[in-house]
């Protein structure tokens, strides 16, 4: 049998199976990224119950039910106990200098969501783009096992948004259940994953306002924590990165060495010297182009019925059915 040549869909499929293998095989950037994912396992319950501490400093469980058994007397002008799961947490700075009021307090922005900002920016894109990235990252198996691109941010990092990039990001959010919601809003829309990660996170406040206006006081050594725990998603996040950047390059000097290979047996020579296996027969029968051309039998059927046109109805089916046995039998 001659050998197959090289074309574009074979190329395709020997990456493709590189990547799959890629993505399955334990580097230590993959061993980076689950480790960063079971610290947020880890860090996640711990800060929530110091923030629920702190919370309940500023609107003590007394105060909440007090403010709850009013509402049911008078109704909706009392209703200002409500549910949220992002604060702002607050320490005094007693090295502040006096000419400078605005570090007389530290403040920061802490969410609890599935996609709380992780960034700590005056951009409100960077920092919603940055709890989409956490919120892929942390739920990349379910996304992968859906069939959907959960490294599309990372892939596309550093590029400009555009109708690729938004699609996959748009199909993630849509089986992640994310709404779109402001993180400042705990009255949000989310469905399915995203509403059932954000609930065990929720905590009784007074107050319907933003939390950006009800700064809640804590000492600094509890605002390092909640730093921490910020710290802990960004990890996550960078740890992603990291290898998905990597099996990218991997996959970029695969590309380029299979535009210059001319036959099939070199890309599986290649993946096997790579540890991956790869059966040229089975790239073959998955490829029609390849069965129609390189087969010698289907070949011969091809050029075959390129001639004597006049034969009947009965012949023709007579001669498909010897061709669709042929073909099954290779």
């Amino acid at each position: 049998m001659s050998k197959i040549r090289m074309n574009t869909e074979l190329r395709g499929k020997i990456l493709g199976r590189y990547r799959d293998s890629a993505e399955t095989e334990l580097t230590q950037e993959l061993d980076d990224f689950n480790g960063a994912r079971e610290k947020v396992d880890l860090i996640y319950p711990s800060t929530f119950e110091l923030a629920r501490q702190v919370v309940e400093r500023a609107y003590p469980s007394e105060d909440v039910a007090t403010c709850r058994t009013l509402k049911q007397k008078y109704g909706e002008p009392l209703d200002v106990v409500a549910k949220d799961k992002c604060f702002y947490f607050s320490y005094a700075n007693e090295n502040y200098k006096a000419d400078d009021e605005s570090q007389k307090n530290i403040s920061e922005h802490f969410d609890f969501g599935l996609y709380g900002e992780v960034d700590v920016s005056d951009d409100y894109n960077s920092e919603r783009e940055s709890g989409k990235k956490f919120a892929y990252a942390y739920y990349r198996d379910e996304l992968k096992a859906k069939d959907l691109d959960a490294d599309i941010m990372a892939k596309q990092e550093g590029k400009d948004d555009n109708p690729h990039k938004t699609k996959h990001m748009d199909l993630n959010d849509r089986a992640l259940g994310y709404s779109g919601y402001s993180s400042y809003n705990s009255n949000d829309n989310n469905t399915g994953i995203a509403k059932n990660f954000d609930k065990q996170f929720e905590l009784d406040i007074i107050g319907t306002s933003h939390c950006r206006s009800r700064t809640i006081a804590c000492t600094q050594e509890e605002f390092k924590v909640f730093q921490m725990f910020k710290q802990a998603k960004a990890q996550l996040i960078v740890c992603h990165q990291k290898w998905i950047d990597s099996i990218t390059k991997q996959c970029e000097a695969m590309k380029t060495g299979l535009k210059a290979y001319r036959y099939l047996s070199e890309g599986v020579e290649l993946m096997s010297e790579l540890g991956v296996t790869c059966d040229e027969a089975e790239l073959i029968r998955t490829n029609s182009t390849g069965l129609v051309i390189y087969n010698p039998v289907n070949l011969a059927s091809m050029i075959k019925s390129m001639k004597n046109k006049t034969i009947t109805r009965e012949q023709k089916i007579a001669f498909r059915k010897q061709y669709e046995a042929q073909n099954k039998a290779h």
